[in-house]
């Protein structure tokens, strides 16, 4: 069963068009499909995190118990997991072994699809090693595939090995906002004690114009020198900067949360589920309320350091006209006293451009970062970033 009748109807691929002959050599069947590597057998400190079935959202008081579930998670931790989300296994592995091979594909290749770094334009490739990472680059390869709106059409081209299947690419990227987003942003409207059930959803439509993204991802393994000049990954905490983050289950062990505690867990790898993490932009406009998880990838355990880390992720962000301040109908968040964070209004698209400006480009970042010297960098107007706990 779909998460809703109304907000998961099934969604079908749009009629494929005919394709040139050439295309034909990245038929499914002629690609080697995608396999997770093994789980790791260390006993790690595993996050305790809440699951969502989302087949309950459609039964009868299904969004008050999810919602119920999720009070806790959003205002307290800032991640948990969702299953049945209307995507079978099989689609899902054919979005693995799509990443697989676009990263296998030569550099000369991906290179003419690179991201345009200096206007802050994360769409397309991200070449491995841009970022400083401790005393060393990053080990990390991005992919980016915008929205399938009229605002991105025709503004960036795709390798033919994408080209052949960007039909499924779009129904994929649709499901997830329509099967996942939309429901989510319901329940958190009924957690926020809203009278409008669809205030968030209103401002995440998926055909009005915002920065939303599918990803595909690769972390390279490193030798122990490499990952030890890395810190082993000890200084990359962060958070997201959009509403919600999805990823898609990788069994290779990497992903930590920093608790309210100040201790760092793992996520393990939960069979059949999305792991949801709530980001900067839903926090704006709850006055902080809804968390902003801190999180960071570290060095996999010794028994998966061997292997690549292939990640699926969508993020989700409200319109670009959306301006980030406090919901103010919220009985809750008026009790909580919540108040901007900005001094000044802020747009999403603004505050798009200025963390985008910070992550794409080093030399700028650096020099940011060192104007305090206090660990801290101001993003925009009033707002910071800063260094978390190693």
């Amino acid at each position: 069963m779909a998460p809703s009748s109304v907000e998961t109807t099934t969604i079908t691929a749009p009629a494929e068009k005919k394709r040139p002959n050439d295309l034909s050599a990245y038929d499914f069947s002629k690609l080697e499909p995608y396999v997770h590597p093994p789980e790791t057998k260390e006993d790690l400190p595993w996050s305790e995190l809440v699951t969502l079935d989302l087949e309950d959202y459609g039964r009868p008081g299904g969004k008050e118990r999810l919602a119920k579930q999720l009070e806790h998670a959003v205002h307290h931790v800032g991640f948990f997991y969702v299953k049945k989300f209307g995507l079978t296994q099989e689609q899902v592995d054919r979005q693995f072994t799509l990443a697989q091979h676009f990263f296998k594909l030569p550099a000369s290749e991906k290179e003419k699809y690179e991201c345009n770094y200096a206007a802050a334009d994360y769409n397309g490739w991200r070449r491995p090693g841009r970022a400083q990472v401790a005393n060393t680059n990053d080990n990390i390869e991005i992919y980016n595939i915008p929205k399938f709106t009229p605002d991105f059409a025709g503004k960036y081209d795709y390798p033919d090995l994408l080209k052949a299947h960007l039909p499924e690419i779009e129904t994929f990227q649709r499901a997830l906002h329509a099967n996942v987003v939309l429901p989510l942003l319901r329940l958190f409207a009924i957690v926020l004690q809203l009278p409008d059930e669809e205030y968030l959803v209103k401002q995440h439509t998926y055909e009005k114009k915002s920065e939303d993204h599918f990803r595909y991802m690769l972390y390279y393994p490193r030798t122990e020198e490499e990952w030890k000049a890395a810190k082993y990954g000890a200084t990359g905490g962060h958070t997201d900067l959009g509403t919600v983050t999805l990823l898609f289950r990788q069994p290779v062990a990497g992903l930590q949360i920093l608790g309210e505690d100040g201790n760092w867990t793992w996520v393990s790898a939960q069979p059949g589920t999305i792991t949801v993490n709530l980001a900067d932009t839903i926090s704006h406009l709850t006055g902080g309320w809804l968390k902003s998880s801190v999180h960071r990838v570290v060095a996999p355990p010794q028994d998966q350091r061997q292997y690549k880390r292939t990640g699926l992720l969508y993020f989700a962000r409200p319109h670009n006209d959306t301006v980030l301040v406090p919901i103010t109908d919220s009985p809750l968040l008026e009790k909580a006293g919540v108040r901007p964070g900005f001094d000044g209004t802020v747009t999403m698209e603004e505050w798009v451009r200025a963390k985008q400006t910070l992550q794409l480009n080093p030399e700028i970042a650096k020099k940011r970062w060192a104007e305090r010297g206090d660990g801290k960098v101001e993003v925009l107007k009033g707002w910071h970033d800063q260094k978390y706990k190693e």
